[in-house]
């Protein structure tokens, strides 16, 4: 059975490139909102959920809230009602219908594992990349007491006390600069289950030891018991004082770096099997299988599962008015 899936919103200005999933069977994927109404799965990117409000759901159709981000940062998330309109949620929770994390694939892993870690040539103890303002769990305050108690360098616009030198290029700049320092503090904006960004996976992947503060499950991801520090449940005081002692101790923090010496524990390679698969070949197959359960698709009329719950919620004329526009424009509108 073949089946279209649209992407309704850009996430942050950007589209996934949708010739990348050519080769998925029976599948097409496309950005054109104007094929809204024959797509069979619409998938839309939640952190700007403002851009969704107006999307109208065709009977049968599937919709996919989509987000890498955490509640914290997507609010419509934690609106019930607002949710109830998606069939399928795609996101870094591992109970996600298509689950999306952060996480590098294996191969990335067992490169890391076999590279030379001979690249340490700073002379502060840490690094620290930030620029993002948003802070859902006090990290700011907490670095800048940090660095009261210990020198790091930071690379970003907050705290910055470093620029990098040449061009930017990106992720490469950051990595090259990561190598050069012991430790990387890998600060979250939020603390959630399962929200664990690449802040804590690249400084792992280039011999550096991540400083993380952010998931409470973050033994769940680490390829190795001792691999990073974890600073949840230290002070600033405490962390500076921890910090120290492994950078004047060689054998203490040579056993932080114990896991490349392998092999990986199962737990973890089982934990990127689901991942092998690209994600949207992922959302693909759920998507077909649900069609083929369902069969044909049913007839009726449109909804506006957003409009209807943002206009009422104004008692203005104006908005009273967009409704009804809203809503005889959709009652003639003739179903697939």
């Amino acid at each position: 059975m073949s089946c279209l899936v649209l992407f309704y919103n850009s996430a942050f200005g950007d589209y996934p490139k949708v010739s990348r999933f050519a080769s998925v069977p029976e599948v097409e994927f496309t950005t054109d909102r104007a094929r809204l109404r024959e797509a069979d799965a619409v998938v839309f990117h939640l952190p700007e959920a403002h851009h969704i409000r107006d999307a109208v759901k065709y009977p049968g159709q599937l919709w996919v809230g989509w987000s890498m981000e955490s509640r914290a940062n997507t609010r419509v998330r934690a609106e019930t009602a607002a949710m109830a309109a998606f069939d399928f949620h795609m996101g870094f929770d591992r109970n996600s219908d298509v689950w999306c994390p952060y996480l590098p694939q294996l191969d990335e892993w067992r490169a890391a594992m076999a590279a030379p870690r001979d690249s340490v040539s700073e002379t502060v103890p840490a690094v620290l990349f930030q620029s993002a303002n948003s802070d859902r769990c006090g990290r700011d305050p907490y670095l800048t007491e940090l660095m009261t108690h210990l020198p790091f360098h930071s690379y970003g616009r907050f705290l910055n006390n470093r620029t990098l030198e040449g061009p930017d290029a990106g992720t490469p700049s950051k990595l090259a600069v990561l190598r050069r320092y012991r430790f990387t503090l890998a600060f979250e904006n939020s603390m959630e289950p399962d929200y664990v960004t690449e802040k804590f996976f690249q400084p792992l992947l280039v011999g550096s030891v991540p400083v993380y503060r952010g998931a409470p499950n973050i033994a769940d991801f680490a390829p190795g018991a001792d691999s990073f520090i974890d600073a949840g449940q230290l002070t600033p005081r405490e962390l500076a004082q921890r910090l120290q002692q492994l950078d004047d101790d060689d054998a203490a923090y040579a056993r932080l770096h114990a896991w490349r010496s392998g092999p990986l524990p199962d737990g973890f390679v089982a934990l990127l099997q689901p991942i092998r698969v690209p994600l949207f070949e992922r959302l693909a197959l759920l998507v077909r299988e649900r069609l083929v359960e369902r069969g044909t698709r049913p007839e009726g009329r449109p909804t506006l599962p957003f409009g209807w719950r943002g206009w009422a919620d104004t008692k203005s004329r104006p908005a009273r008015a967009a409704l009804r526009k809203a809503l005889k424009s959709i009652a003639g509108l003739s179903p697939r």
